[in-house]
């Protein structure tokens, strides 16, 4: 595995602690937040492993689709929940008022470990990234 997915890797796994502390401190704005940068960062990783990088989300968001969801590589559940997650990020940040309650959010912090976890065994198991087989 590249230098620059272990590092994003790991940064993902800080993101849902801090998700889980905020969470926990009754902070479901910020933690959804959060969970979203766990997705975010695990996405980022597994386009680092091809030497990938982008400026803004939407580019990562479209680059993780076409590299790892429309070859099948990842189930389209991961693009759906990163792109979900990104919107509750907005709201969370940017709205005055929220509804999030508790379990949605730690929902999303469950979908991100999900997603980190299995980014993780791809990448350890596949080291050049580029084998076709759905997970």
């Amino acid at each position: 595995m590249k230098e620059n997915a272990r590092f994003l890797l790991d940064k993902a796994q800080q993101a849902i602690g801090a998700a889980e502390s905020l969470l926990r401190d009754g902070y479901r704005d910020f933690s959804a937040g959060r969970a979203y940068y766990a997705m975010f960062y695990t996405a980022e990783a597994l386009l680092a492993e091809k030497e990938l990088e982008f400026k803004k989300h939407v580019g990562v968001h479209r680059a993780f689709a076409e590299h790892y969801i429309k070859p099948r590589i990842f189930d389209k559940k991961y693009y759906q929940w990163l792109v979900a997650t990104f919107n509750s990020r907005l709201v969370g940040d940017y709205a005055i008022r929220t509804e999030f309650d508790d379990d949605e959010v730690q929902g999303w912090i469950e979908q991100a470990k999900e997603f980190l976890n299995k980014a993780r065994e791809f990448l350890e198991n596949d080291p050049a990234g580029i084998r076709e087989q759905s997970v």
